[in-house]
């Protein structure tokens, strides 16, 4: 056998091993989807898309409505991501774009240390030091914001406000992280084009932003896939109260609180498949949030991929 089909056979090969590798990963999350919906079917059959919309979670007498946990992951996970989005961003342009060289490495490692901080550690330190602020803002006040169904709610610290801001500085890392690639592909000709034509720095990182606003928008949308899937810090600090409201002050639930709350006390078969479902429409919710997120950024890395390398003959043409 010669040596040049010794070596395409060996290539063969080996590129079918690494596909097998990276095949388990698609098999695991298909096997996770498939057994979440053969454990859910009783719920399912018995209610289906009500179950969606229906607002009772009374185990007792068999009632079960999602409403309440879908309304609730969703508000929180998108008032974190209000809550988290300047400061995210204002972190990886001030990293990537003003930061000194000396303070650059640093600076990034102490804002990827807060992505490492187990979540009950997080949870601990809402109970113990973010709802007694929140509890006395809330007593702060002024009756006529009172009034308003937005700030409506008992003075009790936990609530959806203390879970927003908790699910905020949990995103803040990952999200600045991403925008902080992001802003780091963005070729260099873009700023030095924008100060050619006498561009400040800030206009000229305004340029860098606009050309990367597709990751940055996927750097967003990754902290938001983060924080529809957080448990038990959220959960510490909510008050899990299975109610649809829109004050920032009550007490409310999320999915992923309600089956680690409920999980172990489901005795009813009914009610163990209807904690199912709430797992199987979160893991929906989330894959699908990630791979639109994965999907911009892709987008992303790709144009900057084709500018540079068309750069060349771009610049051959006037030739």
């Amino acid at each position: 056998m010669s040596k040049s089909r010794r070596s395409s056979i060996d290539d063969r090969k080996f590129r079918i091993g690494t596909g097998v590798f990276a095949s388990i990963v698609l098999l695991i999350v298909i096997g996770i989807g498939f057994e979440l919906t053969r454990q859910s079917l009783l719920s399912i059959q018995k209610f289906g898309f009500a179950f969606w919309k229906g607002t009772t979670w009374d185990p007792v007498a068999g009632e079960f409505g999602a409403l309440p946990f879908i309304w609730g992951t969703l508000y929180s996970a998108i008032l974190a991501l209000l809550l988290s989005t300047p400061i995210a961003l204002g972190i990886a342009i001030y990293i990537s774009e003003l930061c000194p060289r000396m303070l650059r490495q640093p600076l990034t490692y102490l804002t990827e240390l807060l992505a490492a901080i187990p979540s009950i550690v997080y949870g601990l330190w809402g109970v113990f030091v973010l709802v007694p602020i929140v509890r006395k803002l809330e007593l702060a006040t002024p009756d006529a914001l009172k009034a308003i169904p937005l700030f409506k709610g008992p003075p009790l610290g936990v609530g959806m406000l203390a879970a927003a801001l908790i699910l905020a500085v949990m995103v803040i890392p990952f999200s600045s992280s991403v925008a902080r690639e992001i802003l780091k592909n963005v070729p260099a000709a873009q700023r030095e084009a924008a100060y050619a034509l006498g561009a400040t720095r800030w206009e000229a990182i305004k340029v860098a932003m606009s050309y990367g606003k597709t990751g940055v928008i996927g750097a967003v949308m990754l902290g938001f896939g983060r924080a529809l899937g957080e448990t038990m810090a959220v959960t510490m600090v909510i008050g899990n109260s299975p109610q649809v409201s829109t004050s920032l002050y009550a007490p409310q639930y999320t999915m992923a609180a309600v089956i680690a709350n409920e999980f172990t006390e489901a005795a009813d078969e009914l009610y163990l498949h209807a904690l199912i479902e709430i797992g199987l429409l979160l893991f929906i919710i989330t894959i699908g949030v990630n791979a639109i997120s994965r999907l911009l950024i892709w987008s992303m890395k790709k144009r900057v991929t084709t500018r540079v390398s068309s750069a060349p003959l771009l610049e051959a043409e006037p030739a």
